[in-house]
């Protein structure tokens, strides 16, 4: 058995390509390319870059960027940003075609953002509109438990006049 490919680091990466949904392709295919492990945006860059991706029909890839994020931003704001990204897993697997880990992942990060939708939460981040998300959430929840599809439904994260109606 091969050993596992591994960074500069030694930690295990998978270095093979990924296809639109992050499943990996065979080596050698032309494949989308990955978020770097290091990337370093701000607030309203990383919303952008994560929304862009899920209008192009690429959770994987938005889950990757809010994941980065999550991983440079200040401790109190790291359950909100790990919500994001778990919402982002969430329509990967939905769009995949795993219903059940689309209501694991989605209702996990739920949860990690509703303290955030209150005014006392520990960590306010203004840029992102954390009540319509949540409202997003419950809705893609309750249609993911009645049998239907999300149909291209995306959360809006970046709280803006022209899309604060999901």
């Amino acid at each position: 058995m091969a050993d596992r490919d591994r960074d500069a680091e030694g930690r295990p990466r998978n270095s093979r390509p990924r296809d639109g949904l992050g499943r990996p392709l065979p080596r050698g295919e032309q494949g989308i390319p990955v978020t770097p492990d290091d990337l370093e945006l701000p607030t309203q860059q990383t919303l952008e870059m994560a929304q862009d991706l899920l209008d192009r029909g690429m959770p994987f890839h938005a889950h990757e960027v809010l994941e980065a994020r999550w991983k440079s931003c200040p401790q109190a704001e790291r359950d909100l940003w790990q919500g994001l990204a778990q919402l982002a897993v969430g329509i990967t697997h939905q769009l995949r075609g795993n219903t059940t880990g689309a209501i694991t992942l989605i209702g996990r990060g739920a949860k990690h953002m509703r303290p955030y939708a209150s005014q006392s939460a520990l960590a306010r981040v203004d840029e992102v509109d954390v009540q319509a998300i949540l409202d997003w959430a419950d809705a893609a929840l309750a249609r993911l438990r009645q049998g239907q599809d999300l149909d291209g439904v995306a959360p809006l994260w970046a709280r803006q006049e022209s899309h604060r109606t999901p």
